[in-house]
């Protein structure tokens, strides 16, 4: 059995909180390379629309990931397997 104790729980935080750091970052890298360039312009509506699909994605692929997660963890995935 997995234990988890301060230790894990700070670690899974500072591990989270990189993880969401680098993804801003990536964000403003390329939203500035893409403002810099000559021909491309985006509307209001446009940027609003971009963001909203990154998020929608996110959560959606967060959602997905973690559903994942939490049926291997209580065993769900042990009933429908037939290994021999």
């Amino acid at each position: 059995m997995i234990r988890r104790g301060r230790k894990g729980s700070t670690f899974t935080w500072i591990a989270a909180t990189v993880a969401v750091s680098a993804v801003l970052a990536v964000a403003v890298v390329i939203g500035e390379f893409w403002s810099n360039t000559g021909d491309s312009q985006i509307s209001e509506a446009g940027w609003f629309a971009m963001g909203l699909g990154i998020f929608v994605t996110l959560v959606l692929g967060i959602g997905l990931m973690s559903l994942v997660f939490f049926s291997n963890r209580r065993g769900y995935d042990e009933t429908g397997r037939r290994d021999g």
